[in-house]
């Protein structure tokens, strides 16, 4: 919202993981692991619309969180605005797209949905 280009973000596991989806669907245009410390950042290059300041990322909305975990089994995975948005789970398997659980036919824990 801040029309920024690049963000730089502490990192963690479940953000990396994140971050290679966003990058692998195209609501980013590219990231950097940086290993500073313990913990370490990631540089992250925000994706806009061609000509106009819309970003690609229209919305993101966390799901589970710590205080309500949700989780949802393999027959009833979202759906976000009927597939035209993604659903990230934390799966047994990795983290992954709703779309990539529904092949695989498993279910997680519902982390955040993308549009």
């Amino acid at each position: 919202m801040a029309k920024h280009r690049v963000v730089d973000i502490p990192a963690s596991n479940i953000i990396r993981d994140i971050t290679r989806i966003l990058y692998d669907k195209g609501y980013i245009l590219n990231y950097k692991f940086e290993e500073d410390g313990p913990q370490g950042n990631i540089k992250i290059a925000l994706k806009y619309q061609s000509g106009t300041k819309h970003p690609a990322i229209k919305h993101i909305e966390r799901i589970s969180r710590p205080g309500l975990r949700k989780y949802a089994g393999k027959d009833s995975l979202p759906r976000v605005l009927n597939g035209l948005g993604i659903a990230v789970l934390s799966t047994s398997q990795g983290v992954m797209t709703d779309k990539e659980a529904r092949e695989k036919n498993i279910g997680g824990e519902v982390l955040c949905y993308i549009y």
